[in-house]
């Protein structure tokens, strides 16, 4: 396997087998040939490459040295970097302070949360109880015999820098849950979750919050049901900078529809709402939720009168990094770059710790250790929300073929393990390759974009070799439903492929 991935630094495009198997591959080549060069292709622009991780055989090529906009595949490159550079079993500890004693019960002082970029503190490892973190946090206090706060709440987000957003995120994306903003305290995905119902035609549509009805946002109801045989049509606004959410959809009698919609300000979110469990808990907290960049002064957290009241400590990477891929969860992909960034920075200082621009610069480590060419690879995000993204198939495999003979195996392992499986339910390809040879066998990453789809990732042939591949496709004017069917019939190629 080494001697393979020495092979693939040096890799030459157009290698071939010989004698019968060059036979088989020339078959194999033609029948992806015949699906990319259908007429309503011929205004778009396919990148595509298939590697034999067994002897490094190229099966297949297709303009695989061009760049394209990658969408999510991106985050295939984060990914690989955390597990190698941070470890699959890296934890976060988000540590909750307080800088003052407690006297007969009452905590004089203010309580901080000290963040340290975990994203997944919410409902995601606790069955869907998004506050069973902050009710413990309150045994916490009652174990040190608290029951009253007489200063703030403050969400220290310091460890990550204070840019909410990647590099050319469309504003027109900003509501929904793919596009919440970014910061190192972060809570519910950084979204409220709300449950519309469909009551009467002509009526308004029930409305249903978590977490706890919160006062954080202001939801105006603006909705209307509708006939129950009328397709549901959905509206939401959110105006960038405020917590004023407009609901303007048309919900069908009697249909429940749930959406998460982002929040502005995560930090001053994760707070507002512990208070709100603390109070719920019978702790009466008489300060307000504070963002710590509105403080005169920063918290000093080497002081003698600060104190440690309470520690969680996260799930590990490799179960974090399987949110972000599975299921494609770009916060968490932001958040998991400027960690890297944070943990492993590099010595430019024109970078800022903990952000996304040094989070790339370390990430880029790992590039240049799987044999890509850095300069011909453009990253401004994590997640590849951004359409300046630009990421060819031949850096793809690469990357793949890296992780595939990486020398420490729980780093394979995890990588492999985080990616979704053909048909698996719960994932970015639940309702793709569901029958046939590639059901159950594909572990591939997607990517979408408008115009823009992508899945690259590994598959067995019929033998049981393991193949590497990236398909990418930009520029179409057909459905995304029908590019995403050309991938899989590809994908159906290689798993029945007999060298």
């Amino acid at each position: 396997m080494r001697r393979a991935l020495g092979v693939l630094i040096v890799l030459t495009l157009g290698l071939a087998p010989t004698g019968w198997a060059q036979s088989r591959t020339a078959s194999l080549q033609q029948a992806i040939d015949r699906l990319l060069d259908r007429p309503e292709y011929r205004n778009a622009h396919w990148g595509v490459l298939v590697l034999d991780l067994r002897d490094s055989t190229v099966l297949y090529e297709r303009q695989s040295r061009r760049n394209f906009v990658p969408a999510s595949i991106a985050k295939l490159f984060v990914t690989a970097a955390a597990l190698e550079q941070l470890s699959a079993d890296f934890r976060y500890v988000t540590r909750l302070w307080a800088d003052g004693p407690v006297i007969d019960g009452v905590l004089h002082s203010n309580l901080i949360v000290r963040g340290a970029g975990d994203p997944a503190i919410g409902g995601r490892f606790t069955e869907g109880d998004r506050t069973a973190l902050f009710r413990t946090w309150a045994d916490s206090l009652r174990q040190h015999g608290i029951h009253t706060i007489t200063g703030d709440l403050i969400g220290d987000d310091d460890y990550f820098d204070d840019t909410p957003l990647g590099i050319g995120w469309s504003w027109d994306d900003l509501t929904y849950w793919y596009a919440a903003e970014i910061s190192a305290l972060s809570f519910n995905d950084n979204c409220i979750d709300i449950t519309l119902e469909g009551t009467q035609a002509g009526r308004p549509a029930r409305l249903h919050w978590e977490p706890l009805r919160t006062t954080y946002v202001q939801l105006i109801n603006q909705t209307r049901t509708i006939a129950a045989n009328r397709p549901l049509r959905e509206r939401y606004e959110r105006k960038p900078g405020t917590n004023t959410i407009l609901l303007r959809s048309q919900v069908p009698e009697g249909r429940i529809e749930t959406k998460s919609l982002t929040i502005s300000n995560p930090t001053r979110y994760f707070v507002h709402v512990l208070r709100e469990v603390l109070v719920r808990e019978g702790i009466a907290v008489q300060g307000q939720p504070v963002d710590v960049d509105d403080l005169p002064e920063k918290p000093d957290y080497s002081r003698p009168n600060f104190w440690i009241v309470a520690t969680y400590i996260s799930p590990p990477l490799r179960e974090i990094i399987r949110i972000v891929n599975q299921r494609s969860q770009n916060l968490y992909a932001e958040m998991v770059l400027r960690t890297l960034g944070a943990e492993r920075p590099v010595a430019d200082t024109t970078y800022a710790p903990g952000s996304a621009a040094m989070g790339l610069a370390a990430a880029a480590r790992t590039w240049l250790n799987a044999g890509i060419d850095t300069s011909q690879i453009r990253m401004v995000d994590g997640s590849g929300l951004s359409p300046l993204n630009l990421l060819s198939p031949e850096a793809t495999v690469r990357l793949l073929a890296y992780m595939a003979m990486h020398p420490q195996r729980d780093v394979w392992e995890a990588f492999y393990a985080s990616l979704p499986t053909g048909g698996q339910t719960g994932t970015t390809l639940q309702y793709r390759l569901r029958q046939g040879m590639a059901q159950g066998n594909v572990r591939a990453k997607t990517g979408t974009l408008s115009n823009a789809s992508s899945l690259a990732g590994y598959v067995r042939a019929a033998d049981g070799r393991l193949l590497a591949f990236a398909l990418f496709c930009n520029h179409y004017t057909v459905s995304t439903a029908r590019v995403r069917a050309t991938q899989d019939a590809i994908i159906e190629r290689l798993a029945r492929y007999q060298p």
